[in-house]
């Protein structure tokens, strides 16, 4: 096995990890609420914790892995994660659970990009994109098996299980990482760390979802408002400060590619916009129809098909193709599965729902394959450090708001439909379609026969 297959096949259980820890709880969000009587907004707090996490994280990767080196940092951060792994599990309240899942962010947040500046510097540019397919086809076997898993496990073990469930695979990432990566050496010249950068962008973060989540409940919508413009406030502060520092946490110049500025915005309403959409299924799907969480968990499976069809297809016709057909058709195809959800009203429709979810899995897939297949073609490898940085907090920040997003959608349907709850779950499901419709403009920008030209002269 060459190196850059190990370093490869280390990226891809790190990023396969990272969408388990994500994805496996979601199942067991209503025995949770049972246990600590939470509501839907604050169950949102069980994944948008994980997210902070992330995303506090992430800027510093770049820095961090040059001055500890990317195997020790790796190492390091697998062994957090496995430590707030074990805590999450045991966690006796909703706030301590939170704080665990912060901690696991923390964690598990420098393993995607660490590991995909390794992989994606060892391949020439017009081998990315089969490399990305490689990529999306292992990623979507985590959000189609762990529903699944995470249903079965929560069904007869105890939803704590759920969390536990990760801890082997991260074990054997350890040890994998430990032998098969290489050592380096601390470069003589290190790029300072951004201090004031780190400060502003995890505060406006912070302020962005607190005021999110306030303007969920009725009784906060004020507080919520004001924290949501005192955040935008401090990351519009950010991106002046850091467009004039030498040596920034984020090299925002980056996003001046239209290509890898596309795929970031495709990232944020596809499967950002899912990612809630599949929370408010998980709730509704058990709650209201009273399905169990394992049958809940097997709507993934005709998902994960969907997924894979498309991912394959992605992958064969991107060099040929580009992104812009496969961006508009993706986007379309999951808004009409989302809008199949609005149309189930009893557990007894089967059908709809097995289609429904296979619909989305090819639309959604198809978006973020060619995104991730599109985002880093223009970039050379002393570049990569920094695009992937940027590439994975808006990449976990689009699964928290969109969680963030739907969440305070649903609460304000259930206020205008005088709590009818299976009327507030389909109007959710309806905007939801509704918004997929919003990227196509976005690509219509796109110069795809330039980048078709380009894909081709790279190959050449």
């Amino acid at each position: 096995m060459s190196y850059r297959v190990r370093v490869a096949t280390v990226y891809l259980l790190g990023f396969f990890i990272d969408l388990i820890t994500m994805f496996i709880c979601n199942v067991a969000y209503p025995a949770i609420a049972r246990r600590f009587d939470a509501p839907v907004d604050q169950l949102a707090w069980i994944s948008n914790g994980y997210i902070i996490g992330l995303t506090l994280v992430i800027p510093a990767s770049s820095v961090l892995a040059q001055r500890l080196g990317a195997k020790r940092l790796f190492l390091l951060s697998l062994l957090l994660f496995i430590s707030a792994t074990a805590g999450a599990g045991l966690a006796n309240s909703l706030p301590a659970l939170i704080v665990w899942r912060v901690l696991q962010g923390l964690g598990g947040g420098l393993l995607i990009p660490v590991g995909q500046t390794l992989a994606y510097s060892l391949y020439p540019p017009h081998q990315r994109a089969r490399l990305s397919a490689i990529v999306m086809l292992v990623g979507l076997l985590a959000p189609a098996l762990s529903p699944t898993l995470g249903g079965i496990i929560a069904d007869s073990l105890g939803w704590r299980w759920v969390f536990f469930a990760s801890l082997p695979l991260a074990v054997v990432t350890l040890i994998l990482a430990a032998v098969w990566l290489r050592g380096e050496t601390s470069p003589a010249i290190r790029k300072t760390f951004d201090y004031p950068g780190l400060l502003l962008s995890s505060a406006g973060l912070l302020a962005l979802l607190l005021g999110l989540t306030r303007l969920a409940n009725n009784d906060q919508r004020l507080s919520g408002a004001l924290l949501l413009f005192f955040g935008l406030g401090l990351i519009v502060c950010y991106v002046r400060f850091s467009l004039r520092t030498p040596h920034p946490l984020l090299n925002l110049h980056l996003l001046s590619q239209p290509l890898f500025r596309t795929a970031m915005l495709i990232y944020q309403w596809v499967p950002g916009v899912f990612t809630g959409v599949s929370l408010l299924a998980m709730l509704f799907l058990q709650n209201q129809l009273g399905m169990t969480a394992t049958q809940v968990g097997e709507l993934m499976l005709p998902w994960a098909m969907g997924a894979f069809i498309a991912i394959s297809f992605s992958g064969k016709m991107f060099n040929r193709l580009g992104p812009r057909p496969l961006f508009i058709g993706g986007c379309l195809i999951n808004g009409i599965g989302m809008a199949s959800l609005a149309l189930v009203s009893s557990g007894d429709e089967g059908a709809l729902l097995i289609a429904g979810f296979a619909i989305m899995g090819f639309g959604s897939s198809l978006c973020s394959s060619t995104a991730q297949s599109a985002a880093f073609l223009d970039f050379t490898p002393t570049q990569l450090a920094d695009a992937s940085a940027l590439w994975n907090i808006n990449r976990q920040l689009s699964f928290c708001l969109g969680v963030t997003m739907m969440s305070v959608i649903f609460s304000m349907f259930i206020t205008f439909t005088a709590n009818v709850p299976i009327q507030a779950f389909h109007d959710s499901f309806l905007v939801a379609a509704f918004s997929a419709g919003v990227p196509v403009a976005l690509c219509l920008r796109l110069p795809n026969r330039a980048i078709v030209a380009k894909i081709h002269q790279q190959r050449t």
